[in-house]
């Protein structure tokens, strides 16, 4: 052995320069490989496009919902090419100019956004800020075109041609979500055959306005025959809108109304949803200011449950209509609800079928008026009342007591106050004179 050959010890290893180095992944097929990153948990999955171009393309294969908050990122193309498995597609908050160097910050709902401050000089500010429709029903042809798998949509503004290329390349679409609509815009929703979730965003104060009518719901109605879900925001219409939806859609099973702008009489068209198990009333003004007379007014058989939020019950002739359509209903949500007094509340024994019930902030309400409905429903099975600080505890009758023995479920917190009494009594908060926070 030569004196200048180096001496390697029994247990060295030679170390390999990193240029000898294989990626073994290379071996795998993308469709192989795809199998095994799909199996990465969700907070994993998305740091996977770091390893490499051919990850990153894989990983882009694997996403399926997209919230997009840059439009030109969608026109250009590189969406559908950087996300072509994509069934989910939210656009809202893409639809808008926002100017980046502003400090002033605008929220409205789920929609947040730098504007200038010249806009603050306006009333509907959104009607300032949208993109144009030809650029959204641009969008939307790609969109369609590198997605045909899409199931669920949901945009501002656009037009009827932009629904027509969407509903043309995207046979599978189900659910979808139109902000800023009217009735023009709606005439190229006909062609969803498969939809069956429908929201509709009309008129929004002090952002954007825009009318959506009884022209409008007849043409959903007939469009849309398959529709499961509908719901109405910002809407106006009146008794032949609601009755069309009703006799064109008989798989309609759940009707939400927020904010609408129905005209009186609309409570009368509910009757001819015969299939209607759900329906939700929330942030509206008033019910029906003139529902007509009682014969036209007739119970939805099908209903099962009946939500009230954030909505003005001031009205005795709208709220006594309003109990007597939903005469069937099994279960009664009712939250945040103002001028829900006993007398409002009375008329809820028309509905002598519910088994449960769930009061939340009914502030004018008392003891009186809920055990004056409570007693008459002899099929109640649940009780729930929270944040209701005119409902005593020392009020409650033996009658009443008797019920809550045989509840099978009864969540009993109407004073909050007086549990947060109860529960500062070692401290030094609550007192005058003590320390606070």
């Amino acid at each position: 052995m030569s004196s200048d050959s180096p001496i390697s010890s029994p247990n060295s290893q030679p170390e390999s320069p990193v240029s000898d180095l294989i990626d073994l992944t290379l071996l795998l097929s993308d469709e192989l490989l795809l199998r095994v990153l799909s199996k990465f948990p969700d907070c994993e999955r998305n740091l996977n496009f770091l390893v490499c171009k051919r990850w990153l393309n894989l990983q882009g294969r694997l996403v399926r919902s997209l919230r997009v908050t840059d439009f030109d990122f969608l026109l250009s193309g590189r969406l559908v090419l950087r996300f072509p498995n994509l069934n989910q597609v939210d656009l809202v908050s893409g639809c808008w100019v926002s100017s980046r160097n502003s400090s002033i910050l605008m929220s409205h709902g789920v929609l947040s956004m730098h504007i200038d401050p010249w806009l603050l000089l306006y009333s509907n500010v959104g009607e300032k800020i949208v993109l144009e429709s030809v650029l959204i029903d641009r969008g939307l042809k790609v969109l369609a075109n590198g997605c045909p798998n899409l199931r669920k949509l949901s945009l501002v503004g656009g037009s009827e041609f932009g629904l027509l290329n969407v509903a043309k390349e995207c046979e599978l679409l189900q659910e979808l979500e139109l902000h800023k609509c009217s009735d023009c815009m709606l005439q190229g929703i006909a062609a969803f055959e498969n939809l069956q979730i429908l929201k509709l965003v009309g008129n929004v104060d002090g952002f954007f306005s825009s009318a959506v009518t009884d022209i409008g719901l007849t043409i959903v109605a007939r469009g849309c025959r398959r529709l499961v879900k509908l719901e109405l925001s910002g809407c106006e219409g009146s008794f032949d809108g609601i009755k069309a939806i009703g006799q064109c859609c008989p798989m309609l099973e759940e009707l939400t109304l927020c904010d609408h702008r129905m005209d009186d009489g609309w409570l009368a068209g509910l009757q001819y949803c015969e299939n209607l198990k759900t329906l939700k009333i929330i942030s509206c003004k008033r019910i029906d200011a003139n529902p007509g007379p009682d014969e036209y007014l007739s119970s939805c058989s099908a209903l099962e449950r009946l939500h009230l939020q954030n909505s003005q019950l001031r009205d005795t002739v709208g709220v006594r209509a309003l109990f007597m359509t939903c005469g069937a209903a099994r279960e009664i949500f009712i939250r945040d609800c103002w001028g829900l007094d006993d007398d409002m509340f009375g008329f809820a024994n028309n509905c002598w079928r519910v088994k449960m019930l769930l009061l939340e902030g009914c502030s004018v309400l008392t003891t009186e008026g809920l055990e004056s409905v409570v007693l008459q429903w002899k099929e109640l099975q649940s009780l729930e009342v929270e944040s209701c600080k005119n409902i005593k505890d020392s009020c409650i009758s033996p009658a009443l007591s008797e019920v809550f023995s045989v509840l099978k479920n009864l969540k009993w917190r109407p004073d909050t106050k007086s549990l947060l009494s109860s529960s500062l009594v070692e401290t030094c908060m609550g007192k005058k004179g003590g320390r606070f926070f």
